[in-house]
């Protein structure tokens, strides 16, 4: 799969033909033939987001298959990128809202616990966050794939914070943030 996506010219796809290539891996998976999105390796998953336009992440966000996969991706990664020295005394707990989405509010919802080095997330961990993080599922993409400074969006203003602001601003510190290759 790694060496599929590696091939790949993302530059040559339409934003259209970019999600048409990934709905088709998607519903591969979904039939149950062993070709799985989830199977790409974390560097070649940021290498595909890092090759992508704009145009093409904003079409997965907006995609109603594709953006609940590659959030479920990223989230479920997070726990294999903690450091685990640095969130080995940590407890807390990070709300995700996600623009545009199709839950409460308009908003697609996660959360993201950090206790004793560990790390979990999903959608509903039915915890009470000391900090939640709004901005669009494009720039999460972007932003947890290493493709976007977490820094550079929260002074432009593309990452707003209810709650512990200084919590929000070192959340990335605690995860090594794959870089694109």
């Amino acid at each position: 799969m790694d060496a599929f996506a590696r091939e790949i010219d993302i530059s040559a796809l339409s934003a259209e033909q970019f999600t048409q290539v990934l709905e088709t891996l998607h519903m591969l998976d979904s039939a149950g033939s062993g070709i799985e999105l989830g199977g790409l390796s974390t560097p070649t998953l940021v290498s595909v987001v890092s090759r992508a336009s704009k145009e093409q992440i904003n079409a997965i966000a907006e995609h109603d298959v594709l953006r609940p996969v590659f959030l479920d991706e990223i989230f479920r990664r997070m726990a294999d990128q903690v450091i685990e020295e640095k969130a080995r005394n940590a407890s807390f707990v990070i709300g995700w809202r996600f623009t545009d989405g199709d839950g409460d509010g308009g908003f697609d919802r996660f959360q993201t616990v950090v206790e004793d080095g560990v790390c979990v997330s999903s959608a509903d961990l039915g915890r009470e966050p000391d900090a939640t993080v709004t901005l669009s599922a494009a720039d999460f993409i972007r932003m947890a794939t290493g493709c976007a400074a977490p820094t550079a969006m929260f002074v432009t203003g593309k990452v707003r914070v209810k709650g512990d602001y200084a919590l929000a601003v070192r959340f990335s510190s605690y995860f090594d943030i794959p870089k694109p290759e």
